[in-house]
């Protein structure tokens, strides 16, 4: 077990890899620049690309750097995809499994990952400000 600093509050392996994914998501989609629609992103993408001298990637941001590192991090087996198996044992893991595999292939690859971490952005964003507007 990990301690936290400052604490005395262990935390488990499957704590430790749900934060990872959590992160993952929430990185990956501050490194997409905040996009809030799948369409937003593939805008966005192909822009960069055109952008991109004689068809050279755009130089990635610290949050995606931080997002990759951490689904290899998941990737036990390092396949280049999350298996079902590697998610299991994380709850909130397997839980959004499902949702992210959007090819249905029983694999979640890093760019699934990318489109659910803007669908779950956007979801967060509207939940925000619907809490909002009930305040008012």
């Amino acid at each position: 077990m990990v301690r936290m600093a400052d604490t005395n509050f262990p935390l488990s392996l499957s704590h430790r890899a749900a934060g990872l994914l959590c992160g993952l998501v929430l990185l990956t989609a501050c490194g997409l620049g905040l996009a809030q629609t799948p369409a937003d992103a593939a805008a966005a993408g192909a822009a960069a690309d055109a952008a991109a001298p004689n068809g050279a990637a755009a130089p990635l941001t610290k949050g995606e750097i931080k997002a990759r590192r951490d689904f290899q991090m998941l990737d036990f087996n390092k396949d280049g995809k999350l298996s079902r198996a590697e998610v299991a044992l994380f709850p909130r893991l397997a839980a959004a499994f499902d949702t992210a595999d959007t090819d249905k292939d029983g694999f979640v690859s890093f760019e699934e990952v990318e489109v659910f971490a803007v669908q779950y952005r956007a979801e967060r964003a509207a939940a925000k400000a619907a809490e909002q507007a009930e305040k008012k």
